[in-house]
C-alpha cells in the first residue's frame, strides 16, 4: 500500500470534521492506515440475527434488529432508568434498559429508528429485555437484511458516539474513502508470496473486511489480514534473529574432563543425575557456545523441572574456559535465593560467587566491583543491574536471565547489547503456549524441559470454601506435627500494595492466634530487602512453621520441607499465577498439597480457573487455558512487551495462520536476506515504516 497515502492524516477522509477527528485520534486512529485497520467487531446478516418472536429465556447472547416504537425515562425504586422498546418483523417486542449514562443515551434513540441490539436476553414474565446492550443504529440500506448484505459493526464507545461516529457513519466515511482514494492503495506483498500462500490481494482484503459481498469473501479477507499482521511481526523476529546470528561470542570448546568445574559439579557435587530433558538442554547449550557466535537460547520449563542446575552447569563450562558469569533475577529476593543456592553448589569447587544488591554498604559494593573487574570473583548474582553501567567484568562469558518474561522485549534488547557479547541463556518457569512463544520469543532458540526430576511427587490440589476452613486448619496441624511447613498466601487486591498488606497482616494475626503452638511469620513487598531476606532465611532454616505472604514468594523460593500451600481468595488470582504459587511446594521428598480457598460466589471465569487447577498440574496445559481465558494482550503483560498490538489476529484461535506466516517470513529472508530485490521494495518500505522502528530499532533490515 502506498506509504505516502497511508501516512496521510484523517483530514483527507471525506466528510470527517474536526470533532470526529479529535475523537478518533483519542481512540488511537490518527492516519488513513489506522482508519483502514479499525476493523469491524462483528457483522450482521440474516444468519446472525435472531427474530425477537423466537427468543427464549435461555437464548443467551444474541443479536436482534428492529424499529424503535417507544423510548423514554421510566421511574422505579428510587432511581430512573431509560427504556427503548424495539419491535421487528416477527411482531416480537424487546426492551433495551439502561441505568447509567442516561443523559447521553436518552439523546440517541427516537421512534422510527432502525437499530441492532446485541446482548444477553433476560425474561421477566412475558417481557424480554437486554440490560445495557451493545447497539448500532442502522441506515436505510441495512434495514432490510433479507437482501443478503453483510453489515459491518464497529467498536464504539461513548466518546466516539458522542462525536457522531456510529457504525453507520463509520461505514459511510470508509466507503467514501475507498471510492475517492482506492486507486492510491497498493499491495506490499509480492505476487510470489500471495500465490505460494494462497492469499487474496491486500487491497481487496481491506475493502472486503469493511464491505464484504459474501461470507466466503469475508473469510478470505480476514485470513489475508491476519496473515499479514502475523507476517510482519514474524519478519521482525526473523530479522532480529538473523542479526544476532552474525554476532561473535566467546568461543568455548567441548566439555573438559576430570578436574574441570563442570565434570566435578555433575559427578561429585550433585546428589542426583540429570533427567533426559536436562541433558538435552545442556547439550543444546554446549553445542551453541562452540560455534564462535553469541548464544541466544531460552530454556522453558515448568516449575520444579530443574532449570537452575542446568544454568549452573552452563556457567561452570564458561569458567572452565577462563570466563566469568552473571546470574540475573527480576527481584532482589530471588537474587538472594539464587546466591544462596549457587554458594551451596559451588563453594566446594572453590568458585567465588558474589551478590550485588541495591542497599549494600558502599565499602562492600566497592570491594565486590573490584573483585569482578580483576577476575577474583567468578560469578555475580543480582537483578539485571549486574550487567548495567558501572559494573565491569574482567571477562564476562555467560549471562543467565531468570524469569525472562518479566524483563520484556526491550530490556532483553538492552541485555544483548552489554559487554563483550556474552552468551545469553534466558530461563522461564512460566510455560508459554506455542503460539505466544513464537510471538514473544521467535527471535530465540528454545529448549523445552518437560520432565520432573526423579522422586518428585505430583502435588495434590484441593478446592475448598469457607465452611470447610476448620477441616483445612486441621490438615495443616497434622502436617506441622509431622515436621512439615506451610505457606499461606494472600492476593494482591485491586493492584493496591496498601490493601494487599492489610489483608496479609490481618491473616497473620488470625493465624498467629489459631496456631499458637507454632511459629508464624510474615513477609510482604513493602518490607526492606534485609527484612524479607531474614524472614525467608528463618523459614528455610525451619525456625518458622507457617509463612504468611503476599505474592512476593510467587517464583523462585525453594524450601523442600514446605508441604502445604494455602492460597486465600484463590478466585482473585490468575491461572498461571496460581500454578506458580503451587510450584513453591512439592520440591522435596514429602507429599505436598495445594489448597485453594475460594469465595462461594465466584464468576464463571473464576470457576473455570479453579477447576483447571484441580484437574491438572501440567503447566503447559494450564498456560494454554490461561491464554484462552485472558487473551494474548494480558498474558504475562505482553501489552508492555514492546511488540506491536494485534488488531485482527488472535493467538488463541489462529495458530495455523501464525505458523504459515512465520514460515513465509523466514522463507523470504532465505530468498532475499537484505530485501534488496525490486519485487520486495514495497514490502521492505512498509516493514521499515511500521515495524522496525516500533521500539525495536535493532531489527532494521540490513
Amino acid at each position: 500500500m502506498s506509504l505516502s497515502f497511508l501516512t496521510e492524516s484523517l483530514h483527507l477522509v471525506p466528510g470527517l470534521g474536526p470533532r470526529k477527528i479529535e475523537a478518533l485520534e483519542a481512540a488511537g486512529v490518527r492516519t488513513i492506515r489506522d482508519l483502514l485497520h479499525y476493523y469491524p467487531r462483528r457483522y450482521l446478516d440474516r444468519s446472525t440475527v435472531t427474530p425477537i418472536g423466537s427468543l427464549t429465556a435461555e437464548g443467551g447472547t444474541v443479536t436482534v434488529v428492529g424499529t424503535v416504537r417507544a423510548a423514554g425515562m421510566v421511574p422505579g425504586r428510587g432511581k430512573m432508568r431509560y427504556e427503548v422498546r424495539l419491535q421487528d418483523d416477527s411482531s416480537g417486542t424487546l426492551k433495551g434498559v439502561w441505568f447509567r449514562g442516561l443523559r447521553w443515551i436518552s439523546r440517541l434513540f427516537k421512534p422510527g429508528d432502525r437499530v441492532a441490539f446485541h446482548g444477553k436476553v433476560q425474561q421477566f414474565g412475558r417481557t424480554f429485555s437486554m440490560t445495557h446492550p451493545d447497539f448500532d443504529q442502522l441506515d436505510t440500506d441495512s434495514a432490510n437484511l433479507d437482501t443478503g448484505r453483510i453489515i459491518a459493526l464497529y467498536p464504539g464507545g461513548a466518546a466516539l458516539e458522542k462525536a457522531g461516529l456510529t457504525s453507520r457513519t463509520f461505514r459511510r466515511h470508509v466507503y467514501r474513502l475507498f471510492k475517492e482514494h482506492g486507486l492510491e492503495l497498493e499491495d506490499a506483498f509480492p505476487a510470489w508470496l500471495r500465490d505460494e500462500y494462497t492469499l487474496i490481494d491486500g487491497r481487496v482484503a481491506l475493502r472486503a473486511v469493511h464491505f464484504p459481498k459474501s461470507q466466503s469473501e469475508l473469510g478470505h479477507a480476514r485470513e489475508r489480514l491476519k496473515f499479514e499482521e502475523f507476517f510482519y511481526l514474524q519478519l521482525l523476529l526473523a530479522l532480529t534473529k538473523q542479526t544476532r546470528q552474525k554476532v561473535a561470542g566467546p568461543r568455548l570448546g567441548p566439555p573438559r574432563g576430570e578436574g574441570s568445574f563442570l565434570h566435578r559439579f555433575l559427578h561429585e557435587v550433585l546428589p542426583f543425575t540429570f533427567t533426559g530433558a536436562q541433558t538435552r538442554t545442556l547439550d543444546d547449550i554446549l553445542r551453541d557456545v562452540q560455534t564462535g557466535l553469541q548464544m541466544n537460547r531460552l530454556v522453558q520449563g515448568d516449575v520444579g523441572s530443574g532449570k537452575t542446575v542446568v544454568a549452573v552447569a552452563a556457567l561452570l563450562h564458561a569458567l572452565d574456559y577462563g570466563y566469568q558469569g552473571a546470574f540475573m533475577a527480576p527481584t532482589e529476593i530471588l537474587a538472594e535465593q539464587h546466591h544462596a543456592n549457587l554458594r551451596k553448589y559451588l563453594e566446594p569447587l572453590g568458585v567465588e560467587v558474589r551478590v550485588l544488591l541495591g542497599g549494600q554498604r558502599k565499602a562492600l559494593r566497592t570491594e565486590i566491583l573490584e573483585d569482578l573487574a580483576t577476575g577474583n570473583a567468578h560469578i555475580a548474582v543480582g537483578t539485571h543491574a549486574v550487567i548495567q553501567e558501572g559494573v565491569a567484568f574482567e571477562a564476562l562469558g555467560m549471562a543467565i536471565v531468570d524469569e525472562q518474561h518479566r524483563f520484556g522485549v526491550m530490556q532483553r534488547a538492552d541485555l544483548f547489547a552489554k559487554g563483550a557479547n556474552p552468551h545469553m541463556l534466558l530461563m522461564t518457569a512460566t510455560p508459554i503456549p506455542r503460539s505466544l512463544a513464537m510471538t514473544l520469543y521467535g527471535d530465540l532458540d528454545v529448549s523445552v524441559m518437560d520432565e520432573r526430576p526423579a522422586g518428585r511427587k505430583p502435588i495434590k490440589t484441593l478446592l475448598r470454601t469457607e465452611k470447610r476452613r476448620g477441616e483445612v486448619y486441621q490438615f495443616i496441624r497434622e502436617q506441622l506435627r509431622e515436621g512439615r511447613q506451610t505457606y499461606v498466601v494472600y492476593p494482591l487486591v485491586e493492584e493496591s500494595e496498601k490493601l494487599d498488606l492489610k489483608d496479609a497482616e490481618n491473616g497473620f494475626e488470625q493465624l498467629t492466634e489459631e496456631f499458637r503452638a507454632y511459629r508464624v511469620d510474615l513477609i510482604h513487598g513493602r518490607m526492606l530487602p534485609y527484612e524479607k531476606e531474614e524472614a525467608m532465611e528463618r523459614f528455610k532454616e525451619g525456625e518458622t512453621d507457617i509463612l504468611v505472604s503476599t505474592t512476593v514468594i510467587e517464583v523462585g523460593v525453594d524450601v523442600p520441607n514446605a508441604s502445604v500451600m494455602l492460597i486465600e481468595h484463590a478466585e482473585r488470582f490468575g491461572l498461571s499465577q496460581l500454578h506458580q504459587l503451587r510450584g513453591r511446594v512439592g520440591r522435596g521428598e514429602h507429599q505436598s498439597t495445594c489448597i485453594l480457598m475460594a469465595d462461594y460466589k465466584r464468576s464463571a471465569e473464576g470457576e473455570q480457573r479453579l477447576n483447571a487447577m484441580v484437574a491438572t498440574d501440567d503447566g503447559f496445559k494450564i498456560s494454554e487455558l490461561d491464554l484462552e481465558i485472558r487473551g494474548a494482550g494480558d498474558f504475562f503483560g505482553t501489552r508492555q512487551s514492546g511488540l506491536p498490538d494485534l488488531k485482527i489476529g488472535d493467538l488463541t484461535q489462529d495458530l495455523d495462520i501464525l505458523q504459515r506466516a512465520r514460515h513465509a517470513a523466514f522463507a523470504l529472508l532465505e530468498r532475499d536476506p537484505r530485501l534488496t530485490a525490486p519485487e520486495h521494495a514495497a514490502l521492505r518500505a512498509y516493514y521499515e515504516r511500521y515495524y522496525s522502528k516500533r521500539n525495536l530499532g535493532y531489527a532494521r533490515v540490513g
